[in-house]
């Protein structure tokens, strides 16, 4: 049987952008945005036409110390209506969930006490079962959900078809691809599509991709997934995000053939603060070290020391990766 593939240049209504700039961008200054830099990014999402909005994590304050941390990783139901108000607007307010570290009994509300529309619930897949705890739990309370698989790359076939048919026996809506470390190739994102995709079908399921940017692939295989059938796209404004970044919204929306889509907004935006970020130092996007970490399949934990070193041992550093190779 041949597998129908999407059109690149063709309209696709199903898609959904997804804007991570303050979650995966929190990991790059400890979630420290100011209110004015959450309001404005919350309206030039909307004017963008970009379909939902994730504010940060539902992390646990008694794991983690509030006093290092600003207040979007631990995304308290009070400071997101402080942006949006009751957001009576077709975007929809996202928080993500990781497995271990969230008191998610406690910390996630009813839903219909909540502003918050989706839970995005992040699992290593030897915590699978616990994932699907913590999405039986969030179906129960009202929400949407999607699950991220983190460190795909790291997990053999076996292991990856057995989580998804758990996952795909439960009640979550979306099922996410996702390069944590950056090293995956188109032909590789086109195989895992399918393979979800498959099982997506199979169930009723979404399936989606998050991607990092250590090989500069991020973009090229956030659109080979789409062409696949994914339809759920993770991006951030000038691919602001932990390390080396993820794929970037403007040039996604850009692509997109959806008119509902427009970047202006979004370029507003990079003009007043991402820019500013930049020329304070803030430090993010491709560099040798995110690639060879990307290369190598590895972490970007190594890289991220390595730039706040300010370290330019690229050779030694190298040689360093391939001991632990």
């Amino acid at each position: 049987m041949i597998k129908k593939e999407r059109s690149l240049m063709a309209y696709t209504p199903e898609i959904k952008v997804m804007d991570c700039t303050l979650r995966d961008g929190g990991l790059v200054n400890d979630f420290f945005f100011t209110d004015e830099f959450v309001k404005d990014l919350y309206f030039a999402n909307l004017r963008a036409g970009v379909d939902y909005m994730e504010f940060g994590y539902k992390a646990s304050k008694e794991m983690f110390d509030i006093k290092k941390y600003g207040k979007w990783k631990f995304c308290d139901d009070k400071a997101i209506r402080e942006i949006v108000g009751d957001n009576k607007t077709d975007m929809k307010i996202a928080v993500m969930a990781d497995v271990g570290r969230c008191d998610f009994k406690k910390d996630i509300l009813i839903k219909k006490d909540s502003p918050i529309d989706l839970i995005r619930v992040a699992t290593y897949i030897n915590t699978i079962p616990a994932a699907v705890e913590m999405i039986e739990e969030c179906t129960k309370k009202g929400y949407e959900t999607t699950v991220n698989i983190m460190a795909i790359s790291k997990s053999n076939e076996l292991d990856i078809d057995a989580a998804l048919e758990l996952l795909g026996q439960s009640s979550v809506g979306c099922i996410y691809l996702v390069d944590s470390y950056g090293s995956l190739y188109p032909e590789q994102v086109s195989r895992l599509s399918e393979k979800y995709m498959e099982i997506a079908e199979k169930y009723g399921k979404k399936v989606g991709i998050h991607a990092h940017n250590n090989q500069q692939l991020a973009f090229a295989n956030t659109i080979e997934a789409l062409r696949h059938g994914v339809s759920y796209l993770d991006a951030t404004v000038s691919s602001l995000g932990r390390g080396c970044g993820n794929c970037p919204i403007e040039l996604l929306l850009g692509f997109l053939k959806n008119p509902k889509y427009r970047i202006n907004p979004l370029l507003k935006f990079i003009e007043r603060h991402i820019v500013p970020m930049r020329e304070a130092g803030v430090q993010w996007g491709y560099d040798v070290p995110y690639l060879l970490t990307g290369l190598l399949n590895q972490h970007p934990r190594t890289a991220i020391q390595f730039m706040k070193d300010s370290r330019r041992d690229y050779h030694d550093f190298y040689l360093d990766l391939l001991e632990n190779f």
